[in-house]
């Protein structure tokens, strides 16, 4: 299998999807000619035409809105915003028009076709307006998947699967490994199923969840503990919307102790869902409390990144913490 990183499986997939299905659109600001502002379209236009890979103006409530109505009339949308920290502008449409297009009309008619791309998270000194992490924004919204990849072979499976799914999906990429990740990653056209969890690692004493590039982390938090004679089982949740409840459960009532690590803020982040829905399933299970190692409760902060980054210290301590309860 060839090697390659984030950005070049994320390309493939694209241009898979738009060899396979002539109704996929690509849109968004600077994806055209310029390939976006990593890359990640380079070349489509020039594959497949203006037409069909295309700029818009900087207003991401206008993007979603086109991306409805090319939806609603059957297309299969493909838009980019270009940092998560932008999709707030759209939030409107994209929480009260497409992911309760096919509800409101009683099925008649829906934007299933449609899918945003979304670069998330920190690590690259990008501040307070390109860091954030608003995946858990869109969990609590009936109607939308959301999907988070943690390296390019996931990457490109994950996407082909959120483009032809017949739901809206928002498609946030771990901006941090478009370039640091590489790896092996199949050739041609392959879909991972989404509301799949995968354990990355089987393990017996404490079961760590990430999803996106917190994955790392959490791998190298465990190899810490290992080295200590603590067995860590890891999941990569994958999908936070439908997640995998089933999965998470399994492995609890195994090793009795679960962590999860987000990049996000601690408060209202998807680790509480999990958390409380762990609880309530595998209460007579557990043998310490959950843990919830996750961004601070602060604005994104550019000089003091390193001490918000929920990292492999923090994880290696929690993890810790948990096995002396």
């Amino acid at each position: 299998m060839p090697e390659m990183n984030m950005l070049h499986a994320i390309n493939e997939a694209l241009s898979i999807a738009m060899q396979t299905n002539e109704r996929t659109v690509i849109f968004g600001e600077d994806v055209g000619h310029f390939g976006g502002v990593f890359r990640a379209t380079s070349g489509l236009q020039e594959k497949f035409g203006r037409d069909r890979c295309f700029n818009t103006p900087l207003t991401e409530q206008g993007i979603a809105g086109f991306a409805n109505g090319l939806a609603s009339n059957g297309m299969n949308a493909v838009a980019e915003i270009q940092f998560a920290d932008y999709i707030f502008p759209a939030f409107d449409q994209i929480v009260n028009e497409s992911a309760k297009f096919r509800y409101r009309s009683g099925n008649e008619f829906d934007v299933g076709g449609l899918t945003f791309r979304t670069p998330y998270g920190g690590g690259i000194a990008g501040g307070h307006y390109h860091s954030q992490s608003p995946e858990a924004y869109f969990t609590q919204t009936p109607g939308l998947k959301v999907v988070v990849p943690r390296n390019p072979q996931q990457a490109k499976g994950l996407l082909l699967a959120a483009i032809r799914d017949p739901n809206p999906v928002i498609f946030f990429e771990p901006k941090r490994l478009y370039r640091a990740s590489v790896g092996e990653v199949p050739a041609g056209d392959y879909e991972i199923e989404l509301g799949k969890a995968e354990v990355v690692k089987q393990g017996k004493d404490i079961t760590l969840v990430a999803w996106g590039a917190q994955m790392e982390i959490v791998e190298k938090a465990a190899a810490r503990a290992e080295a200590e004679g603590i067995s860590c089982e890891i999941i990569d949740l994958r999908t936070l919307s439908p997640w995998d409840e089933d999965t998470i459960a399994a492995s609890v009532k195994k090793t009795g102790r679960l962590l999860i690590n987000h990049e996000a803020p601690l408060t209202g982040g998807f680790a509480g869902e999990i958390a409380a829905t762990i609880q309530e399933s595998c209460f007579l299970h557990l043998e310490s409390p959950i843990s919830r190692v996750c961004g601070l409760d602060t604005p994104y902060p550019l000089i003091h990144e390193k001490e918000y980054m929920p990292d492999e210290l923090k994880t290696f301590e929690a993890i810790k913490a948990s096995m002396a309860f």
